[in-house]
């Protein structure tokens, strides 16, 4: 029986480059032995995780996701809770592309991206659970909260091409001013942490807003997440903290705590309660404290690259 291939694409990702690969994209998959077509997202809430639900429903063997960081994390919200799940493939098109990174995928060329797939190397990866009050999400990369967390994501893409970490340094600059601690309540593997915090970051690979040193530990489909949390400290504190992480020499910090951990519960605590925190899955934010991690191990098979 002829294998089924369903492509989810962002057409406004990679500069809108998307919508005029398309037809290369199916005609690789084609070599490569599927049956192939194609759905382009729409602006409706949630496009390519009901996309990626319904394909996964109808038999396809495999869903290729091109697009963000985003567009992946949507389409694996729509099958990390079935329980049969195709393989996946990503295409990136987005500023970042954390995940391609720690996949191995090439990031210049989407048609070397698509081509990797002809290979036929694939890996079982980790999937992150996160139980909200009210909803369960998944991510595949990392999840954070404090108020340091908007430094990960908040240096424009041409500002870090330009500064590389620097422009991290500056971004950091300007926030201190401004930063706030969180009381919380942190229960891992290890023990259970309460008291403040500027960051905390939960990651399952090594490549966070570009860089690769950060979580110099991490190793892929191990069912452990890495945890990272930064205690308060005083602004020069801070600023010499974040150069040391950008260039991976903060795990023995006395003000980091750094683990590996199957599991974790992030509750407010003190002068915390009743606020609002958010919680940011793969570049987004997904909902408010409390929450309830797991890793689901192993739980889908994406292709790799070299």
């Amino acid at each position: 029986m002829t294998k089924k291939a369903r492509l989810i694409y962002n057409p406004v990702s990679g500069h809108e480059q998307m919508p005029k690969n398309v037809a290369d994209i199916l005609n690789v998959l084609e070599q490569a032995g599927y049956e192939a077509s194609a759905f382009r997202t729409t602006r409706q809430k949630q496009s390519a995780q009901k996309e990626a639900t319904r394909a996964a429903n109808a038999g396809f063997d495999l869903i290729v996701a091109a697009g963000g960081d985003g567009t992946i994390n949507e389409v694996v919200n729509g099958i990390a809770f079935l329980e049969k799940r195709p393989q996946m493939a990503i295409i990136p098109a987005g500023t970042t592309n954390d995940y391609a990174r720690a996949l191995h995928i090439p990031r210049e060329s989407i048609k070397d991206a698509v081509k990797v797939i002809l290979k036929q190397k694939t890996r079982q990866m980790d999937i992150g659970q996160a139980t909200f009050a009210n909803h369960t999400q998944y991510f595949v990369n990392i999840a954070a909260c404090g108020s340091l967390t908007e430094l990960t994501y908040g240096v424009p893409s041409e500002v870090k091409s330009a500064l590389g970490y620097t422009a991290y340094l500056i971004k950091g600059a300007e926030m201190l001013p401004h930063l706030t601690t969180n009381e919380l309540r942190l229960t891992y593997d290890d023990g259970v942490y309460e008291g403040k915090l500027s960051m905390l970051l939960l990651g399952m690979t090594n490549t966070i807003g570009g860089f690769e040193q950060i979580m110099p530990d991490a190793e892929l489909g191990d069912g452990f997440f890495q945890l990272i949390v930064v205690k308060p400290s005083d602004p020069v504190k801070l600023l010499r903290l974040m150069a040391l992480a950008l260039n991976g020499k903060h795990v023995d910090d006395p003000d980091i705590i750094y683990t590996k951990t199957r599991s974790l519960k992030i509750e407010l605590f003190g002068q915390s309660i009743g606020k609002e925190l958010p919680v940011n899955l793969d570049g987004e934010i997904g909902a408010y404290c409390p929450v309830t991690f797991k890793n689901l191990q192993r739980r889908i098979e994406f292709f790799v690259g070299e």
